[in-house]
């Protein structure tokens, strides 16, 4: 028998500005789905601290305890009102806000490298899913250059690594109230994140087994 598919699924916890993120409470959600799409996909949840030196620490050991085929990531962009599919990472990092351990780095760049780095073609896949649901979702460039966009690189570089993830995604969300509804002016509550959600895991799912296909020769 084949082994579970294994989904790793990630979120952030509060931050400064944002003591209250939805992202633990999505990764909940949607580890706990019910499906039978899910009943050979193993999932894993885990919400980093929004610190630089947690996710240098606890990605690396997740992937090597787990093994996952996808790692799907969600991050808070606050002052965004709709779903946010990222297409890329960037070089660069903030050094004018620290992160939740006060820690403010010194370096402009993530490292030595490109400027760049993409996601790849699935994303314009997770984003039609996304849209089917009715939510307002749409592609983007710019990951920030804080903890989200941090973690997008770390990622990417992980999908080019031996036994590494196959497939990759950062997926920001809008704010949303303690109790679920949309905030403020908002137009997107835990409802519709947890549906929007639900649809980019089994879109991702779907990428990563066709991934996985065997190649085949004439």
């Amino acid at each position: 028998m084949a082994a579970p598919l294994r989904i790793l699924i990630t979120g952030f916890g509060p931050f400064p500005g944002a003591p209250y993120n939805p992202t633990p409470m999505l990764v909940d959600r949607l580890v706990r789905l019910r499906r039978p799409a899910f009943d050979a996909v193993e999932r894993i949840g885990h919400v980093f601290p929004v610190s630089y030196r947690a996710v240098d620490r606890e990605l690396p050991a997740l992937l090597d305890a787990h093994r996952p085929d996808t790692l799907l990531m969600f991050g808070l962009a606050a002052r965004t009102r709709h779903l946010r599919i990222e297409t890329r990472a960037r070089n660069a990092i903030t050094t004018l806000w620290p992160d939740a351990e006060r820690v403010k780095l010194r370096t402009a760049s993530i490292g030595p490298g490109p400027d760049a780095q993409m996601f790849g073609p699935h994303c314009a896949r997770l984003l039609r899913a996304a849209g089917a649901t009715g939510i307002d979702a749409r592609l983007s460039r710019d990951a920030g250059r804080y903890l989200c966009n941090y973690l997008s690189w770390r990622a990417i570089e992980a999908t080019h690594r031996p036994r590494g993830p196959r497939l990759a995604a950062f997926i920001h969300v809008p704010l949303i109230a303690r109790d679920g509804r949309p905030w403020r002016h908002g137009t997107i509550g835990a409802e519709q994140l947890v549906d929007a959600g639900e649809a980019i895991l089994l879109e991702a799912i779907r990428q990563t087994r066709r991934a996985t296909l065997p190649l085949t020769t004439a």
